[in-house]
Formats: structure tokens, sequence, C-alpha cells
């Protein structure tokens, strides 16, 4: 496969570049699509730590990025002033957040795809391919942005994250050039493996990035977040009508919440709405956004109660919130509780008296949880919210958005009028409510 090719400081070779253009823009890659996600990292002038979005697209790898750059800004170093870095302390948490994501990607090698400082005549190492390519000749003039970007790129692999956090250094004066979005896109997927990621994608024959209105896909985003490049958001796998659908299997230290939950286009699982640190990229239909806080308590770990909320819904693939009488057992050993046959019996004539065939959720929970009580969330924290795009933000200045949130009691309901922003975190906290210091929700588009 040709992921398996071993370059060092080199250019990609024809074959890569074109097998990684296929992954990423599908068979036609159109212009002005790929002239927008043409962007570097470029920090806000007004919030130190905050990148920049110039034009729709790019968010499925800038939001993720500044959401791992905010856990190192506001959780890894102390509590520094956050808010007033300077540039290169702001672009050291970047390096640092690119190297988790690529971590994520292997525990093995890495792949850092960038631009040279300057485009030496380097060429290619290992690869008997390349004898037809034409894109290690610097004299040729570019035909386009695209045959830029591919005609300078260059390729190294490396055995430690040492090195990748060398390289990012060394080449940190370039992360804010035309391509550097893209050459960290190539680098993810490169380190990934490309057939890994078509294996974990459900149609690998689906770009990951929409060739008309260049937004990214879901298995772009749970990729930056988690390392998979699965096509859902729910727990765990799911076998529906005997086909396996991925979803995610492990807590991420930066978690997912989207508003398309709400309009009950999905169902994001506890992995994502829980995850390690309190950050959160936000989805709209069209965009992705940040939400975060600088409270610890609101990620606690998984409570008994909220596993077992997790494990009967890994039986109830289709959201019913309830599950057949025959799978009652297998719940049971799954959640490490008694599950001899003989009690597995009783405990279905308990819990469908009726003879359903069927056992609700809320009537498990009752059973075998029936002092769930409230998580020891914080009731009153404050809320900081991204939004990278300049055309989205107030006065057209890129700055976190500042909020006093409240959560009430759950039988308490949110009276606050419904924008989107606050529809979306009542997907985690449905009693929620939020007063922005602006006195305007922020935009989530």
């Amino acid at each position: 496969m040709a992921e398996k090719h071993v370059y060092k400081d080199a250019p990609i070779s024809a074959s890569v570049f074109n097998e990684l253009n296929r992954l990423v823009w599908g068979p036609n890659l159109k212009e002005d699509v790929f002239r927008r996600w043409s962007q570097g990292f470029v920090f806000s002038e007004d919030e130190p730590t905050a990148l920049v979005q110039f034009e729709g697209g790019p968010c499925a790898i800038i939001a993720p990025l500044q959401g791992f750059l905010l856990k190192y800004a506001i959780f890894k170093y102390g509590d520094v002033n956050w808010r007033f870095v300077s540039t290169y302390e702001a672009s050291l948490f970047l390096i640092h957040a690119m190297t988790e994501i690529l971590q994520q990607c292997s525990s093995k090698s890495y792949y850092v795809a960038y631009m040279p400082t300057s485009t030496p005549d380097l060429k290619l190492a290992d690869d008997d391919e390349s004898s037809g390519s034409s894109y290690n000749n610097q004299d040729d003039i570019p035909k386009s942005e695209e045959e830029n970007f591919r005609t300078n790129l260059r390729l190294a692999r490396v055995e430690g994250l040492e090195e990748v956090d060398s390289i990012y250094r060394t080449t940190m004066n370039v992360l804010d050039q035309q391509f550097g979005v893209l050459s960290f896109l190539y680098s993810v997927l490169l380190t990934k493996g490309i057939s890994q990621v078509k294996n974990e994608m459900e149609d690998p024959n689906e770009p990951l990035i929409d060739g008309t209105y260049g937004h990214g896909s879901q298995c772009l985003i749970n990729l930056m977040l988690t390392g998979k490049a699965c096509s859902n958001v729910w727990d765990n796998d799911k076998d529906i009508s005997g086909l396996k659908l991925r979803g995610i299997s492990t807590q991420s230290s930066v978690g997912f919440l989207t508003l398309l939950e709400h309009l009950r286009y999905c169902e994001v699982g506890w992995f994502l709405k829980c995850p390690e640190y309190p950050i959160w990229v936000i989805g709209s239909e069209t965009h992705l956004t940040v939400l975060f806080a600088k409270e610890r308590g609101l990620c606690s770990p998984e409570t008994p109660e909220a596993a077992a909320r997790r494990i009967f819904k890994s039986y109830d693939p289709e959201g019913n919130n309830f599950i057949s009488t025959i799978l009652l057992g297998d719940v049971l050993c799954a959640l490490d509780l008694v599950a001899d046959a003989e009690y597995v019996e009783v405990m279905k004539q308990k819990l469908d008296s009726e003879g359903l065939g069927i056992i609700l959720l809320n009537t498990f929970m009752e059973e075998f949880y029936p002092d769930e009580g409230r998580s020891a969330v914080p009731e009153k924290f404050i809320l900081y919210h991204y939004n990278g795009l300049k055309r989205s933000c107030p006065n057209g200045k890129v700055k976190f958005a500042e909020g006093n949130a409240t959560i009430y009691e759950e039988d308490l309901k949110c009276v606050a009028d419904a924008t989107p922003v606050l529809t979306c975190l009542q997907t985690k906290w449905p009693s929620i409510e939020v007063n922005w210091s602006s006195d305007v929700a922020p935009s989530i588009i």
C-alpha cells in the first residue's frame, strides 16, 4: 500500500499524493474549494490563543485544533494568564496540540508534511514509482495553487513525538503560511495510514471534504478528535440488521456536541459528550465552533449509573429506550451484575409484568440503580465560546465570548430564548441557561 513507502525530508511521490487527493477531495478537485482550504494557522489580533478562519470549510481542522490548543493553554501549564500569552507561547500550544492529534492516530511512527522555509531540489527517497513524476523539477512553473502545494510539500517520517515537536518548532515560521492547514491534514492522514482511514469509514468512496461546499465530513472531525475515522458519534459499534456501524470507543480529550442531535438526526454518545477536559467542538449544519470552561468539575468520571445507561443503549441500536427481554441476561453480564439463568427469568417477569417482550430503560434503572442522583456538576460556572470566522463575530473580531451558565434542577425547564448555541448545549445539560456578557448569544454558524 502507498503509505508503506518510507520518506525522509523528501517530496511526496505522485502516486501517494494522488491517493491522498482522492481520499480528501474525491475525483474532482474544485479550485474554489482548494483555495478556501489554503490558509495557515493564524492567531487573532484580539485574542492571542484564538485561531482565525478566513473562509468556510477548514473548520473541520481548525476547530478541533483550537480545542486541543486550549487544553494546553488552560490546563497543562498551571493557571497562566491564557488570554494574554505571547505569539511564541501560543505557537507552542499549537504545536503541542498538533503533536497530540498525530499521537492519537499512531503508536509507532509519524509522518509530518510541511512546507519548507526554502524550496531546495530534494530528491525522493526509496520510491521506485516516481520515475515518471515531474513534481521534483523546481524549474516548472506551477499551473495552480494545488500544483504549487503538490510541488513544494515535503514529508518526514519520524519515530518519536520529540522529533515531531522538533520539526514543527523548526518550521514554526511557515505554519501560518498559505498551506499550513492542508499540510497538517495530510500529516494526519499519512500518520493514520490511507488504507486504515478507508477501513474505518463507512463509505471509503466518500471524500473527507465535500467537493461542492468544502465542508469536512464527520469522519474527518472524528479523526481529528479521537484518532478514529468513523462516521458516527454514538458510543461503541452497533449492529443494525446485520450491518456493523462503528462508533466512538473511548473517552476523548476534547468532546463534541451538535445541533443535529436536537433535530434528531443523530445521538451523541457519552464518550464525546463527557470528554476528559471541559472543551467541546460544537457542530451546526454548516460550521464548527468551540465551547469551553475552566471548571474541571464539568468532566467528572463516568458514574455507575451513566455506565449502565450507556451499556443498556448499546443493546438498543435504534434508540427506542427499551430492549427485548431476551437481552436482559447479556446486559446484566456486561454490567457485572448477577446474571444466572434463574435470576434473569425472575427479573424478566418483574420488569416486563405485562408480557410485552420489552424492558424499558427507566424501569431497568429504577430496579437496579434506585439511588441514581444528580452528578456533582457545578451549578454555576463561566462558559467561553470560540468562532474562528471573522464574519460571524461581533465587529469582525475573533474573540472568546463569555457567559455565566446556570444548571437548574432537571425538572425545571429553562425559559430563556432558544438560541442555536443554547439548544446545542441543552443536548448535554437540558436545564442549562447562559447569560452572555454581550447580551447577544454567540453565533455557531
